[in-house]
């Protein structure tokens, strides 16, 4: 399952923040190196907007919580659909 995260920090001082946002891209490195998180993306001027692959809601669920544990942000989810998945659809008949 396919999901665009975009993530919205919470207001604070970007310099009282800094070890933590480094701490988030040591966390985001093995998930991107699998496949879990299939990009990132960071934001102006603050956030992070991420491509996730994951299998369930739980584990996407179980990965934002993470992410909030290192830098804490609220976060827009946006369910997607490969596009080769989109593609064939097109083709079918309703």
């Amino acid at each position: 399952m396919l999901f665009a995260v975009i993530s919205q920090p919470v207001p604070t001082r970007p310099s009282t923040v800094t070890d933590h946002r480094q701490a988030f891209w040591r966390w985001a490195e093995p998930l991107l190196a699998d496949g879990t998180m299939q990009a990132a993306y960071p934001r102006i001027p603050r956030g992070v907007v991420a491509i996730f692959d994951v299998p369930s809601n739980e584990e996407l669920h179980r990965h934002l919580t993470a992410w909030a544990e290192l830098v804490p942000a609220e976060f827009e989810v946006l369910p997607l659909v490969d596009q080769t998945a989109a593609k064939e659809a097109l083709t079918r008949t309703p």
